[in-house]
């Protein structure tokens, strides 16, 4: 009888037939060694530097059109226009698409002020622009960061900000919808102002920022349970809260019982820490926060950019900012 045929290898994706390169350091003492070898000693990167590579890796996700993001609190001073910037900031200087910062707030808000004004154009003055069909038309309204965040203001004139509805905050977003890919709306304190209902129904996810306390967390519980009430259920099991400390030193509440809590309601929980740079309330410049501070808006970015496929994401363990 003849003998049996020739068994079955293994398929070429299940063998190695290329050694991968160990990628060479590029800091410490690892890249000393590598340098002074020419080479011929590659101790590779530490564990850290892995960590953030692939940190850096989610961040660069491909987004599909264009992803919009809310960024809202009840209440003030808890670094949501901080937020906004440091996340937008982050997200243009490590992706090579178009970000922008859209400024929501009925009640004069600051974020133009965060970075260095280019042009007196607000949202109202986008509207009426009634030849806008490029990027560089889009561009004359708009102030950019060194980071190459771009942030379009809102009205300066109380009374016509209060205006600023529904209507027309849709007709901003589906002009900017065509020239870029990801778009932060950071919004009022407010939930019932006009131009809220547009941002939460246009919106593919939401931050909820909040200060390490009591009344803080007291406030972002309620905004979730609005949400709720209201329709956008769907917004409250995708959100990721932000907790934001405003001063130097460790908070007397248990953060991590405190991120525990918003975990049984939402995708992720990030905590950015105090930095000096942030608190000036001047322009933001990535280079000059702390290396806490930016290492925790990179990890904030990567879990709004493990969204971006548009799949729903298992909660995440909190991030807390490295000291």
């Amino acid at each position: 009888m003849p003998g049996p045929g020739p068994q079955a290898g293994p398929s070429l994706d299940e063998v190695a037939l290329i050694r991968k390169a160990r990628r060479a350091p590029s800091r410490g003492w690892r890249r000393a060694v590598h340098t002074l070898s020419a080479g011929a000693i590659n101790p590779g990167e530490s564990q850290s530097d892995i960590a953030y590579q692939q940190l850096l890796e989610r961040v660069n996700r491909p987004v599909r059109g264009d992803y919009r993001i809310a960024v809202l609190s009840l209440k003030g001073g808890v670094g949501k226009t901080t937020t906004t910037v440091g996340l937008g900031s982050t997200f243009a200087s490590l992706r090579g698409d178009r970000v922008i910062a859209v400024d929501a707030n009925p009640d004069l808000g600051t974020l133009a002020q965060r970075i260095p004004q280019q042009t007196r154009s607000t949202v109202r003055d986008l509207l009426a622009d009634q030849n806008v069909y490029r990027y560089s038309d889009v561009r004359a309204h708009t102030s950019q960061a060194p980071s190459r965040l771009e942030v379009l203001a809102s009205e300066r004139d109380p009374a016509m900000a209060e205006a600023f509805n529904e209507e027309e905050y849709r007709g901003v977003i589906a002009i900017l919808q065509r020239f870029y890919n990801i778009i932060i709306t950071d919004c009022g304190t407010g939930l019932s102002h006009s131009a809220m209902n547009g941002v939460l129904a246009l919106a593919n996810t939401i931050i909820l920022v909040s200060s390490p306390a009591l009344d803080g967390a007291r406030s972002a519980g309620a905004t979730l349970d609005w949400l709720e009430a209201h329709g956008f259920g769907h917004l409250v099991s995708r959100a990721v809260v932000v907790l934001s400390s405003s001063r130097p030193g460790s908070s007397t509440i248990d953060t991590d019982q405190l991120a525990q809590h918003f975990l049984t309601r939402c995708r992720a929980v990030h905590k950015i820490p105090f930095d000096d740079h942030l608190a000036e309330g001047a322009d933001v410049d990535l280079d000059l926060m702390s290396k806490s501070a930016r290492r925790a808006f990179v990890e904030l970015a990567a879990t709004i950019a493990d969204d971006f496929s548009g799949t729903t994401l298992p909660r995440e363990e909190p991030y807390f900012g490295r000291q």
